[in-house]
């Protein structure tokens, strides 16, 4: 699992794990049901806290990406299909809201900007 901290974020550590954690599990990269590393395994790995891990883990089970078992470890939640949808239909709303902003500030009206999306969505076709 590749997970790189960044000491330049203005993020905290915790939450820079649960977003690429979380960027995983979208991705497909981490499958459901997959054993996660340990906290503390996580932890020697990044050269961190075993705290910060086990905040990040816990924030992860809250949000539903993650399920932990006791003595068994920590597991991809199972049947979060929907909340994944959800996870990835709010990112592109940010992104959409970020593109909206930009085109305003460009002067590009809406029209314009809808012709941009469908030539990109054609484009990747």
């Amino acid at each position: 699992m590749d997970i790189i901290i960044s000491n330049a974020s203005d993020k905290p550590i915790y939450e820079q794990i649960v977003s690429q954690m979380k960027g995983l599990i979208l991705a497909g990269a981490l499958d459901e049901g997959q054993q996660l590393p340990s906290i503390r395994a996580l932890a020697g790995d990044l050269r961190i806290s075993v705290i910060t891990t086990k905040r990040a883990y816990a924030e992860l089970e809250t949000q539903g990406f993650i399920e932990t078992v006791q003595g068994k470890g920590s597991f991809v939640a199972g049947g979060n299909k929907e909340l994944l949808r959800e996870e990835r239909l709010r990112t592109i709303e940010e992104l959409i809201a970020r593109a909206v902003g930009e085109a305003r500030a460009a002067g590009v009206d809406v029209r314009e900007l809808h012709d941009m999306i469908d030539l990109i969505a054609e484009s990747d076709d």
